[in-house]
């Protein structure tokens, strides 16, 4: 159970949220406790409340779910908050397709989830915490059984914990797999037994959450470092980064890369240093009988999830922090890095995550459940090859509503893959409608094509006669696969 093999070990990392990864036995309480583990509560409860979440307030940390929230803030209101009953909620929803950073913490490190969650707990004055997890993990809903077993045996959970007056309980909630529920107030209603919809804010869940308490709801990258800031101090943390991003952040590296998995850096951290340097780059293809190496160069990266936006090459430059991602129409998120080879068409992928979007809507407000609907069939119109110039400003005008009018952040976000491809690539939008850029200002119409070659494709029939040469250049494109040398099978 030691090893995990998600998360990888590249060099030039900075691991705080990752430290424990692969280093101890998450069966074994006695692992956690030789790496620190549990000082920052027994510390924690020698503070006051307030000093607390002065000290998580002054390490910079800010919300690793996606929005950047500051969290010593949001702590303060919650404790400030009336009330005499409050919650804690650790948010382990991971949803984002090719995102698995909560899953690699929860296997591998429970008990730091653990012990932040009832240290957030001193500090807002709560006695009750909930790990809303997904059903889809069962390895991290067992290991998280495990741990609070364990935690209660050794004094950390439970009645006077560590001989003081604190009381502190933690239990699981499954999550069945939406999407939506990740949000905070769908999160709340799921967990209460009710479907997972979105409410408007406010009131936020710091005054009126779970069974309208006022609640603390964290993600489990943000909780895992809470441990190490209160035992080490707020510096320790805000050296990390840059002046409004301080600390690191975990990314999960998928897609067209050599070097996929988990890796932690700081924030700021280049996305050439992150793709390139750590990831690898793109694979190299190799065809034909003899092998022959073929390399790709990277094209964009999809960061964010399902609602982050797609950076091109040329700006991988750019820092990764919450306001410079930001600008470039795209979001830092929970930190999903899909990165995206020369043969990927970006108006597929727009749609290919817009179609995500459209299954996993709650239904509940009409932008997002018509309005996403709407562009989906705008994106397969233009990728059948019968779209028109208008149809991309169609695109642009209804993202922007949809933006603006949506219930929920995930429903405000969800078109930025088609805006930020747009933006980006505009001239593939274009071609797909069939037009070409001529020189100067003018256009010409010429017949729909996929620059990228993925859209449009016919059925035809192939057959390998004796005018075959061997050279290979089929094998790869074969679409069924069936291809091989002499001798393969």
């Amino acid at each position: 159970m030691k090893s995990n093999d998600s998360v990888s070990k590249y060099p030039g990392q900075t691991r705080l949220a990752l430290r424990n990864i692969d280093e101890i036995d998450p069966h074994k309480i006695g692992d956690y406790i030789d790496r620190d583990g549990y000082l920052a509560l027994g510390k924690a409860l020698k503070m006051s409340p307030d000093d607390i979440i002065k000290t998580i307030d002054d390490s910079g940390l800010r919300g690793r779910g996606g929005a950047g929230f500051p969290t010593g803030k949001k702590w303060s209101f919650v404790r400030a908050a009336q009330g005499d009953t409050k919650y804690v909620i650790c948010n382990a929803d991971e949803g984002d397709p090719g995102a698995f950073m909560d899953r690699a913490i929860l296997e591998g490190d429970p008990h730091s989830v653990l012990e932040a969650m009832t240290i957030a707990g001193f500090a807002v004055g709560a006695t009750k915490g909930f790990i809303y997890v997904r059903a889809e993990y069962p390895l991290a809903v067992s290991n998280l059984e495990i741990a609070i077993k364990q935690s209660h045996g050794k004094g950390f959970l439970g009645k006077n914990i560590l001989g003081s007056k604190f009381d502190f309980d933690i239990e699981l909630r499954l999550g069945a797999g939406a999407f939506v529920c990740g949000e905070e107030t769908a999160l709340i209603a799921s967990i209460e037994g009710r479907r997972g919809e979105p409410t408007p804010k406010p009131p936020f869940p710091a005054n009126s959450g779970l069974y309208k308490k006022p609640t603390l709801i964290n993600n489990v990258e943000t909780l895992t470092v809470i441990p190490m800031i209160i035992l080490r101090g707020a510096t320790y943390f805000n050296t990390i980064g840059t002046a409004t991003s301080k600390g690191t952040k975990v990314f999960a590296l998928a897609g067209n890369i050599k070097n996929g998995g988990l890796v932690e850096v700081p924030m700021g951290t280049s996305l050439k240093t992150l793709v390139y340097d750590i990831g690898g780059g793109a694979p190299s293809v190799f065809v034909g009988p003899n092998k022959v190496e073929m390399k790709r160069a990277v094209k964009a990266v999809q960061i964010g999830g399902p609602s982050g936006g797609c950076i091109p090459a040329s700006m991988f430059d750019t820092g990764l922090d919450y306001e410079s991602v930001k600008k470039l129409g795209a979001i830092l998120g929970s930190g999903g890095l899909v990165v995206m080879d020369e043969k990927t068409c970006m108006v597929d992928i727009a749609k290919f995550f817009i179609k995500f979007s459209v299954d996993e809507s709650c239904g509940k407000c009409v932008p997002c459940r018509i309005g996403n609907r709407k562009l989906l069939g705008i994106l397969e119109k233009i990728t059948s090859g019968k779209g028109a110039e208008s149809d991309i400003d169609e695109l642009v005008n209804l993202g922007k509503t949809i933006i603006s009018t949506s219930l929920c952040g995930l429903g405000q976000s969800s078109p930025n893959p088609v805006l930020s491809t747009i933006a980006n690539y505009r001239d593939e939008y274009l071609a797909h409608c069939g037009i070409k850029r001529a020189e100067g200002s003018g256009v010409q119409g010429v017949t729909p094509w996929c620059p990228a070659g993925v859209c449009f494709k016919k059925k035809a029939k192939y057959c390998i006669n004796e005018k075959c040469i061997s050279c290979g250049r089929c094998a790869p494109i074969c679409p069924v696969n069936a291809i091989h040398k002499e001798g393969e099978k």
